[in-house]
């Protein structure tokens, strides 16, 4: 096998390591066979650096850790510097609904990543929530950051809860752990169900090709429940869903909708490029519809108990502008009459 060649210096990109695939390297994993050529990788950590756009194979980017191996065929992969170990403070503008000192209770606007991971170094509600709360963060662990307890998607608004000390990080992990609050998401489906209310009840897991993806699975996945109730329909093309969770699964809802036949709009990931019920609408408002650059999901409501005083509390959010916009225009069509 060719030793792996890093570039003459590391720049501010990262690290840029090179090999060339020999013959008996052809047809093996790309992930597989970089970790065994670029010294100090783990296979995953070579799997996530493809996954995230860090690896090309003869300058083309290379996407699928599971691609075979050509041999003769040129593989880079550039290994970004290493993140600092505490976030960075950065001045992001927040909407805070309530603060104390153990708490911060805001309303996070689609587009904003919760925590940092790779990809998304900075720039994340962390982030802000560093610059905004200063001194005032007596420590998760010993340290002065923010404790995060559950999160939204990026591309997800509405009402979180951030713990600004230890114990009431401990005391609101619990909360979601056992689910003991009350959670309520507002989302916009394709399509109209055949009952006012109803609840999924579908295990969610890895999707069994896609691992970038969830979905219901037959095994190996992890109880989720979710109770639905329509607000508001819009002829038989859209419904308003106000969904409640009984368990807190990656992408639960978005998964749970699409199960049962109406994913949420403008979910790129669980709904289809063009659903059947977009053609009930008129042009201009399908489009708008279809256009519509995120999942159309707010957490509206949140409730639970202070993780100190016992004091019950409950906020609210309404939608923001885009969403309520959608919103807006399918109430303007229906008022005026449905026609399918």
């Amino acid at each position: 096998m060719s030793a792996a060649t890093p570039s003459p210096a590391d720049t501010a990109a990262g690290d840029l390591r090179q090999v060339t695939a020999p013959p008996e390297a052809a047809g093996t994993r790309a992930d597989r066979f970089l970790a065994g050529a670029l010294e100090g990788l783990s296979r995953s950590r070579v799997k996530a650096l493809i996954e995230a756009g860090a690896a090309t194979r003869d300058g083309a980017k290379l996407s699928d850790p599971s691609e075979a191996v050509r041999a003769g065929a040129t593989y880079a992969v550039v290994i970004p510097p290493a993140a600092a170990a505490t976030p960075t403070a950065q001045a992001i503008p927040l909407t805070i609904l309530f603060e104390d000192r153990d708490l911060i209770v805001l309303d996070k606007p689609a587009g904003l990543v919760v925590h940092p991971a790779p990809g998304n170094l900075d720039g994340t509600l962390v982030n802000a929530v560093l610059a905004h709360a200063g001194e005032e963060l007596s420590g998760i662990g010993g340290e002065a950051r923010p404790g995060i307890v559950h999160r939204l998607d990026k591309d997800t608004s509405g009402v979180m809860v951030v713990a600004k000390t230890e114990r009431a990080h401990t005391a609101l992990s619990a909360a979601f752990a056992n689910r003991d609050l009350d959670r309520e998401y507002l989302a916009l489906a394709w399509g109209l169900p055949a009952t006012a209310a109803g609840e999924v009840e579908a295990p969610i897991g890895r999707h069994p090709t896609d691992r970038k993806r969830m979905a219901v699975v037959t095994r190996g996945g992890k109880h989720a429940l979710t109770r639905w109730k329509l607000e508001r329909a819009h002829g038989a093309a859209v419904s308003l869903l106000r969904c409640r969770l009984a368990t807190g699964r990656t992408h639960q809802i978005r998964v749970h909708l699409s199960h049962i036949g109406h994913p949420i709009v403008g979910d790129a990931v669980y709904g289809r490029r063009t659903p059947a019920a977009a053609k009930l609408l008129p042009e201009a408002l399908r489009d708008a519809l279809l256009a519509f650059p995120r999942q159309a999901l707010h957490a509206e409501t949140l409730g639970f108990r202070h993780p100190v005083t016992g004091e019950a509390l409950s906020f609210r959010a309404a939608p923001p502008p885009d969403m309520a916009g959608l919103l807006d225009a399918l109430a303007a069509f229906v008022s005026k009459g449905y026609e399918t």
